[in-house]
């Protein structure tokens, strides 16, 4: 189809024959003519489409915010003549991008790379990709898609910190829950099976009794859990760099809790939640759910902590805000009696009074280093 270019020669080519013949002037009429001979060449130039083979990787698909990222482009001619000049279109976060690549000789490949946004954490679409086949003077353009969408993650930073304090060291030998992970090694009942259920677990004698195909239920005793909420409202932080903050901090308490072997449980105040144990793939999933998560105003904020901590007494929990309202802080002491530990991060501009809850460690920080380094001395055993 033609491009903008070949648009405006197909006008100049109208104007300049009608113009020639209207006013009898031939010199126009060579103009035209020359026009319209550049774009039957082009439309001829089209015809010849080259055959190629082309994809996008992204290395890594997943960073931490501020290390490097790029799309590596492998483009091979797959025809036995030499393959013009062509342009490959990507879109980047909404922005496109052109890639420029040579002329190819028959069956050659070649293989070139442009940076992607990695500096700060967020979830990056990369694509779809296009290749335009275009003329010598880019009067036509006939754009083809080879790669679908793809995902670039920027993790938040992830600083060393302590787990959070959850008043006890983990005990294999004590009471046990129904809402405890499973998979531990504590017997606490029998139940009926379900799908998915290890046979090896099949209690037959209860099973031949009951008639129903019963197992035992093991779980893990009286395990020290941890619970991240993090605050997402709007209103709870002064500006976007105060949030990022947050999200830092909570990404650092997170990956610390299932360092330590700590069962966890993330919550935003947005509704985002997700269990995790320990394990590299569970530690890259809620780095993934924090790499996504955004400051909304319509966030209830801390208003919904209450709906979030469960009432067992066996969970450690911690909150990550800015400067929300006295209600909204007042929603920890609420829950305090449900949790063996609760604790406050909060992040502040200046030098302000930090919050007083009763039950409650408190620590106010300015910035990610000042959290880290105060934390791990808090905590310090």
């Amino acid at each position: 189809m033609p491009t903008r270019n070949g648009w405006s020669v197909a006008a100049a080519t109208v104007v300049l024959l009608a113009a020639a013949f209207l006013l009898g002037y031939p010199e126009l009429a060579v103009f035209g003519f020359a026009s319209l001979a550049a774009l039957l060449v082009a439309g001829a130039w089209m015809l010849a489409r080259p055959r190629l083979a082309v994809q996008r990787e992204i290395r890594p698909m997943r960073v931490t915010a501020g290390e490097s990222a790029a799309a590596i482009l492998t483009v091979t001619n797959e025809t036995g003549r030499r393959c013009p000049p062509i342009i490959a279109k990507d879109s980047v976060d909404g922005s496109a991008v052109r890639v420029p690549v040579p002329s190819l000789a028959a069956r050659d490949t070649h293989r070139t790379g442009y940076p992607l946004p990695a500096r700060r954490r967020g979830i990056y679409p990369v694509g779809p990709l296009t290749v335009e086949h275009t003329d010598p003077l880019r009067l036509m353009a006939m754009p083809k898609r080879y790669s679908a969408a793809s995902t670039l993650y920027v993790h938040p930073v992830v600083d060393p910190v302590r787990p959070l304090p959850t008043g006890e060291s983990h005990d294999q030998d004590g009471a046990t829950s129904s809402r405890a992970p499973q998979g531990g090694i504590a017997f606490h009942s029998l139940r009926e099976y379900v799908h998915g259920d290890d046979r090896r677990l099949v209690h037959w004698r209860s099973s031949a009794r009951t008639g129903r195909l019963m197992v035992r239920h093991h779980t893990i005793p009286n395990e020290p859990r941890i619970l991240v909420v993090l605050d997402t409202s709007a209103a709870a932080y002064a500006d976007g760099e105060s949030f990022e903050s947050a999200v830092r901090a909570a990404a650092s308490l997170c990956a610390a809790a299932l360092g330590g072997g700590f069962p966890l449980r993330l919550c935003t105040t947005a509704g985002e939640a997700m269990n995790a144990g320990e394990g590299g793939h569970e530690r890259t999933a809620v780095l993934d759910l924090l790499a996504a998560v955004r400051r909304d105003v319509a966030d209830p904020g801390l208003a919904v902590l209450p709906s979030l901590v469960p009432d067992e007494g066996a969970v450690s929990l911690g909150v990550v805000t800015g400067v929300p309202g006295p209600a909204m802080l007042g929603m920890i002491p609420r829950v305090r009696s449900r949790v063996r530990t609760a604790s406050l991060v909060q992040f502040v501009r200046g030098a302000g009074e930090p919050a007083r809850l009763p039950g409650v460690t408190v620590l106010p920080a300015r910035g990610p280093a000042e959290f880290a380094a105060a934390w791990n001395e808090l905590v310090s055993p």
